[in-house]
């Protein structure tokens, strides 16, 4: 199982790597998960550096893609070198959006008719690449799901573990990381926004 969060320069870093701690977690054989870009090494939006190791290309072999957000996602979209690398295909990949990744995804196409989650700043944008955008954390429908608020990238991971490896250890994954004293609340949430798209 290969596992790609695009992540560009300007990046939010909760969006991206939350995302990445919880799935780097499961520890299989087959299980490999990593950032990717179209740079050796990109800058969040509060100057965090950190180092990229995967290509777009790889993303676009990958099994699950996740499409992080930033500041600069109105760049991206504008970038047709970028986007016309993001080969992606929901009918070979799941694909998943955090906040502002779902405006990539809209502008790619790959949303279509498939209503989506993302943050307050980045609706309008949304919506005005004709994509309905839902007062939600979560929603998914089949090999395509989308996110909206920072700490809705805890749902997004649970579904992509529920959806490959099943409910049971999304579960397990979602009570290390839970706050103690809570992690019954947090697993219940949990489940109950992602459990209905599996």
């Amino acid at each position: 199982m290969n596992i790609t969060i695009l992540t560009f320069d300007g990046f939010n870093e909760l969006d991206s790597l939350i995302a990445f701690g919880i799935l780097n977690r499961i520890k299989k054989d087959n299980w490999k998960v990593t950032l990717a870009s179209n740079k050796s090494t990109v800058t969040s939006m509060n100057g965090l550096k950190v180092d990229i190791q995967s290509s777009l290309e790889d993303a676009c072999k990958a099994d699950v893609v996740i499409v992080g957000s930033g500041m600069k996602t109105r760049d991206i979209i504008n970038d047709t070198k970028i986007m016309s690398s993001l080969k992606l295909n929901p009918s070979k990949q799941i694909i998943v959006s955090q906040c502002s990744g779902a405006l990539i995804l809209a502008k790619l196409g790959i949303l279509g008719s498939i209503p989506a989650c993302t943050d307050l700043t980045t609706k309008p944008w949304v919506q005005e690449a004709g994509v309905e955008v839902l007062n939600q954390a979560f929603y998914a429908k089949n090999n395509i799901a989308t996110s909206g608020g920072c700490l809705s990238s805890v749902y997004l991971s649970a579904w992509v573990i529920a959806k490959t490896l099943g409910i049971k250890e999304a579960k397990e994954q979602i009570y290390y990381f839970a706050p103690v004293g809570e992690k019954e609340l947090y697993i219940s949430q949990t489940i109950k926004n992602i459990k209905p798209y599996l």
